[in-house]
């Protein structure tokens, strides 16, 4: 499983919006309004990169609104929550 944290700068008047339409999406487990440099924080669990690059070029592309991203891979976690069973593909 791949784990990545997706960091969104977007339009101030459509971040509830956004924030929505990226909750429901599947493979997206979490949104989070920030403050700081970005707007929304999208926490993805994704079985293989494929499956990223379809999310972040294709669905998440076709949100409009969506000024700009910046995407992280996770590579260990470090957590008491047995995050392999909570998201089981």
């Amino acid at each position: 499983m791949i784990t990545a944290i997706v960091l969104l700068n977007v339009e101030r008047k459509s971040i509830n919006r956004i924030a929505e339409q990226l909750a429901g999406m599947e493979n997206i487990s979490e949104v989070y309004s920030v403050t700081g440099n970005y707007d929304l924080v999208a926490i993805v669990r994704v079985r293989d990169s494929d499956d990223l690059a379809t999310l972040m070029t294709e669905r998440m592309a076709d949100i409009e609104g969506i000024e700009k991203s910046d995407t992280m891979l996770a590579f260990k976690a470090y957590s008491r929550h047995d995050l392999e069973s909570m998201f089981a593909l």
